[in-house]
């Protein structure tokens, strides 16, 4: 079967979709107070600076930024080798009481973010959890619902998307794959 790949999102897409996502946050929290953004790691954690960066620059003032490492929390850590690859989990501020938003490139299966909620736990008793992604690609696995979405796409079965940013990947840019693709 053929692969074919189509763009989702252009580099000017991206920005557009993060600057319009960050105002929905902050809408949504009716400001910025006891608000924290959490990124799931890797891309998540990129895309949640770039939110926290536009709401600094939109309401002058920082929000605190945290990073999750999920890997220890996934349902199927047996199935990822003997020696997983775990990353930073740093929270700057206690949890207990704020606005905890996640944020994560692609929503799908649910399972990401069902391990993000179980490692918040660990670290306190936030007020609200709300959940921000950049892609929701559907094909839930679990009853977990995105509050804000920067855009939302149907992918044939089969097909992967891809999140590129600039940081890790060398530039910006969503990219659907579909056909011999898993």
């Amino acid at each position: 079967m053929t692969k074919s790949t189509s763009i989702v999102l252009s580099a000017r897409a991206f920005e557009r979709t993060v600057t319009r996502m960050a105002d929905e946050i902050v809408e949504r929290n009716d400001g910025i107070e006891g608000l924290v953004i959490v990124g799931i790691q890797r891309r998540g954690v990129q895309i949640a600076e770039r939110i926290a960066a536009r709401i600094e620059s939109s309401e002058g003032s920082r929000v605190p930024l945290g990073a999750l490492d999920i890997t220890l929390y996934r349902d199927d850590l047996q199935t990822v080798g003997p020696r997983p690859v775990v990353g930073k989990t740093v929270l700057p501020v206690p949890l207990d009481g704020k606005h905890v938003v996640i944020v994560d490139d692609v929503l799908f299966t649910g399972r990401t973010i069902r391990a993000a909620l179980d490692e918040l736990a660990d670290f306190g008793r936030p007020a609200r959890v709300g959940l921000a992604v950049l892609i929701d690609r559907g094909g839930r696995e679990l009853p977990i619902q995105p509050d804000v979405v920067g855009t939302k796409v149907d992918p044939p079965p089969g097909s992967r998307v891809d999140v590129l940013v600039q940081e890790l990947d060398g530039k910006d840019e969503v990219v659907l794959t579909s056909g011999g693709a898993s």
